[in-house]
Formats: C-alpha cells, sequence, structure tokens
C-alpha cells in the first residue's frame, strides 16, 4: 500500500505542478484578450482557441486532481480499489493503468453507457 500511495501523491503533485503552469500561462496572456480594430481576425481566432484549449486542459486537470486527492481519502480509510458502485475490487491492471479509479471496468461502461444515452435523448 506504501507504493500505492507514493504513486498517488507523486501523481497529484505532477497535476498541481501542471495546473499551476496552466494558470500562469493564462494569468500571463490575459492582458492580450484586448484586440483593436487593427487586429486580423486570424490571430485573435488563434488566440480565442487557444484559451479554449487552455481551459479545457485546466478542467482536466482539476478533475483529475480531485479524483487522485479522493483515492488518497480512500486509501487512508481502507476503501481503496473497492469499486465505489457494487462495491467488488476494482482490478489491480486497472488501478495500475489507472490508479485513482472510483469503478471497476464493468460499472464504468455502464456509466459511460447511460451518460451517453442521456446526451443523446438531450440532442
Amino acid at each position: 500500500m506504501n507504493a500505492i500511495k507514493e504513486r498517488l501523491e507523486r501523481d497529484l503533485a505532477v497535476a498541481v505542478g501542471r495546473l499551476r503552469q496552466t494558470d500562469h500561462v493564462v494569468a500571463v496572456e490575459e492582458p492580450d484578450l484586448v484586440t483593436t480594430a487593427e487586429d486580423d481576425g486570424g490571430d485573435a481566432s488563434e488566440d480565442s482557441i487557444r484559451r479554449e484549449i487552455d481551459f479545457a486542459t485546466r478542467e482536466l486537470l482539476v478533475e483529475r486532481i480531485n479524483c487522485l486527492a479522493a483515492a488518497l481519502d480512500r486509501l487512508g480509510c481502507g476503501e481503496y480499489g473497492t469499486c465505489m458502485e457494487c462495491g467488488e475490487r476494482i482490478s489491480p491492471a486497472r488501478l495500475n493503468a489507472i490508479p485513482e479509479a472510483q469503478t471497476c471496468v464493468r460499472c464504468q461502461d455502464a456509466l459511460e453507457r447511460s451518460q451517453r444515452e442521456q446526451t443523446g435523448r438531450r440532442s
């Protein structure tokens, strides 16, 4: 379990570091958000796309940080490696690939299928 804790903590530190870098890049670019009439549309669109990508990257990093922190909490209370949906053990291969995994492959597949169906109904 100590190796798992070290990996979760290391992955968390890397994700937090990347988030800080993303925040720094966004903060540096913010003064450029105001464009003038003399600007050509190409640069403005590239800047807009880059900001959207940065924002999406930031959201993914925040989500990963939250998942890693939750995994550390589950590890601390002895629930790490147990599926939050069905209560079965999560396979070691899955935990090795995604150490913050909260669900077994079967339950994750069911959750994703349900989300796709709900998204399809909204369209």
